[in-house]
Formats: structure tokens, sequence, C-alpha cells
């Protein structure tokens, strides 16, 4: 899909960064990175370092950034919508008209990255931008210092200790599935797509998983 993306828009002098939000280590996202044969910038962040900054929260997750180094549109679901919520989950198969209208929001979106890409279509003002941003808070700086914290401790072998930190890490920024799905995997591989994670999604209620991008006029 991206390489693709990037085919359409490298005419235009853009480019796209992907990174991969990956505390296992930068071995387990590097062969994805290396089937996909990007032509377009690639990154592993063992640290959470772009959500943190970013305010990120999910993926896939993007923001828009201009040639000045302006945030034109703040982070946003790239593509992805709640469909995957009414799959079946013994044969993880979504209904034809579920997964018809999930390729359709994912076209959208990146027919407004090619027309942003192309003419500056559906990039925001500064202050339209500014109150996208999402809150940070004193809660949400003390989950990325307790999720590093618990990276790092588990690396070195304190796994009580670590959990401990990524525990808390999640229930001060519950919002954050990026922390809680690392932090899950971290324990053990795969739990992270597990009863676990469909019990957090089912909580949600009316709430969306991937709120849909707005480009509706500023």
């Amino acid at each position: 899909m991206w390489q693709q993306l990037y085919s359409d828009i490298k005419d235009t002098g853009a480019m796209i960064v992907a990174i991969a939000e990956e505390s296992r280590g930068a071995e387990h996202a590097r062969q994805w990175i290396e089937a996909a044969k990007a032509e377009y910038w690639c990154l592993i962040d063992t640290d959470h370092r772009v959500a943190d900054l970013y305010g990120m929260v999910n993926v896939p997750q993007s923001v828009w950034i201009d040639e000045t180094g302006r945030m034109v549109r703040p982070p946003e679901t790239t593509g992805s919508t709640d469909h995957f919520r009414r799959m079946d989950l013994k044969t993880r198969t979504m209904t034809p008209e579920d997964q018809a209208a999930r390729n359709a929001a994912r076209v959208a979106y990146l027919d407004a990255v090619k027309a942003w890409a192309r003419t500056g279509a559906h990039a925001l003002p500064a202050d339209a931008a500014r109150k996208r941003l999402p809150a940070n808070t004193p809660e949400i700086a003390r989950a990325h210092a307790h999720f590093r914290l618990g990276v790092w401790l588990r690396a070195q072998g304190r796994v009580a200790e670590a959990d401990k930190h990524l525990g808390e890490a999640s229930r001060l920024h519950p919002d954050s599935w990026n922390m809680w799905r690392q932090a899950a995997d971290l324990v053990e591989v795969g739990k992270a797509s597990g009863p676990g994670f469909w019990q957090r999604v089912h909580a949600l209620g009316d709430k969306p998983y991937y709120p849909p991008p707005d480009f509706t006029a500023v």
C-alpha cells in the first residue's frame, strides 16, 4: 500500500516515513521492512519516541508535515476502520460488505494524501491543526516514562519490576493501544491479538477504536 502511494507521489518531492514501533528490538520489524522492498524511508522506534512526541495512540496513524516542517494534519487514523470489530473470531474473516467498506475508506485516505501532495488540499491552517492536537497531560507524560522504564527493565531480565511499570503505563494512559499491545507482546508473543485485546475492544462500547479522519472543510 505505502510503496504504491509513494510511487504515485514521489514526483512531487513528497516522502513517506514509515515508523515501526517495536519494543522487542529492531530485528522483529526488520524482516517486514525488507520484504516490502520499500523505496521510502523506514525507521524502527524501539522506545516509542515518535508516539510520545506526536501523541500517537494506535496504529496505523499518521501526521502530515509540509515542506516548511509544519504539521498540517495532526495524528489521525490512516485508512483503517472499525469494521474489524464485527469479524468472525473463529475464522478471522469479515463479511464482503464490511471488507468493501474498509477498502473504500483506505482508498479515500490515500486519495486525500495524493491530493495534498499535488495541490495542498486538506492541509489545515495552523489554528485548526493546533486544536486537533491530542492532549498531553502529566499523566500521559508519566505513562511514557513508565513504559520506557518497563521496556528497559525487561531487557535487563527484571521481569517482575518491568511488568509493574508497564501496567502503570496503561493505567495512566488507557487510550494508548500502542503501549498496551507492546507490553502484551513483551509478555507473550501473540498476546496482543488474543482474548485480552478483544475484551478491551468490546469494553469500548460505542467509542471508536479507529476514529475516522475528518476531511471536512475548516
